[in-house]
């Protein structure tokens, strides 16, 4: 387990290594990272939701286990987000409390997420649609408790935003083609699938071009970023194995890949939602590099640790 998950993280790194080189040689500039983004946001995020439910039969087994999948990964990221809040709430002037609370639970699911447990379940294409279910139910969580905890403010909770938005929307038009059966022809399929495995290089290289721009000593010397480091790639796992090993309902690939994408380093949105409310914009952007730096190591060790 240990070497395969990681010689997929690492190759994952080194797209982010790439696109950091191409911003050190002149050859990019961290400008482009905001069309990359927006490529990234609305066109590949879309095609790797709608890909990963077209790779499997409808089944009504399939479907519980998925329905399974979202209420349990929606439930663990809600409490891990409660038991945060009590310890942490009396502090929450502090905007660093709020930005580790959210980059504590907050992860890479989809972009990281989804290579590394397909490498892990190769011949069982539902894993793919687990990632997307955790995808949608983060999403859910990012603009509603996500924005609350950032902002401190009630008012900026929008459930308008949970639903009309690109991965929201992607879920939507993917469910129906899911439950119906419905086939497309090679000629729509081929570059579908091409977009989605797009996904996991472009969001590298695009954070592998901010990595460019950050003063490396602040990521490496912030206590704040170590303490959120140590909360999202190592105590929430372990939070996450816990709340799903013994329940007798949930098969052992369901669990497993619970356990996996817990794993994953905090994701990108966690920044963008800290520009948009200018709150620790470089803390949130610092967590968000080392977390992902440092997923190397962390993913394989933990995995290998928790799930054997």
């Amino acid at each position: 387990m240990f070497s395969l998950v990681f010689s997929n993280v690492s190759i994952i790194i080194v797209y982010m290594l790439l696109g950091y080189l191409l911003c050190k040689s002149k050859k990019a500039t961290v400008s482009h990272a905001k069309s990359m983004s927006a490529l990234l946001l609305y066109v590949l995020n879309p095609a790797m939701i709608i890909n990963s439910f077209l790779q499997i039969e409808y089944s009504k087994e399939s479907f519980v286990k998925l329905g399974k999948f979202a209420l349990t990964t929606l439930v663990i990221q809600l409490l891990f987000f409660a038991i945060l809040y009590v310890i942490l709430n009396r502090k929450y002037q502090d905007a660093r409390y709020r930005i580790l609370t959210v980059g504590s639970v907050l992860g890479n699911v989809g972009f990281l997420g989804m290579p590394i447990i397909a490498c892990i379940f190769p011949e069982e294409p539902i894993v793919l649609c687990y990632s997307s279910i955790n995808v949608l139910t983060m999403n859910l969580i990012v603009f509603t408790v996500g924005i609350f905890l950032i902002t401190n403010d009630k008012k900026f909770i929008s459930v308008k935003g949970a639903i009309l938005n690109p991965t929201t929307l992607s879920a939507i038009i993917a469910l129906p083609i899911y439950l119906l059966g419905i086939k497309f022809p090679s000629a729509i399929t081929n570059p579908l699938g091409i977009l989605a495995k797009s996904v996991t290089p472009m969001c590298m290289f695009i954070l592998g071009m901010r990595l460019s721009e950050a003063k490396l000593k602040n990521i490496f010397t912030r206590p704040f970023v170590y303490l959120t480091c140590a909360l999202k790639l190592i105590l929430f796992p372990v939070f996450a194995f816990i709340c799903v090993k013994y329940l007798p309902f949930l098969d052992d690939t369901l669990k497993i890949s619970v356990i996996v994408l817990a794993c994953t380093p905090s994701g990108a949105v966690i920044e963008s939602l800290a520009e948009l409310h200018e709150c620790e914009q470089e803390l949130a952007a610092n967590v968000v590099l080392l977390t992902t730096l440092l997923s190397v190591i962390t993913i394989p060790v933990m995995t290998s640790i928790l799930v054997g």
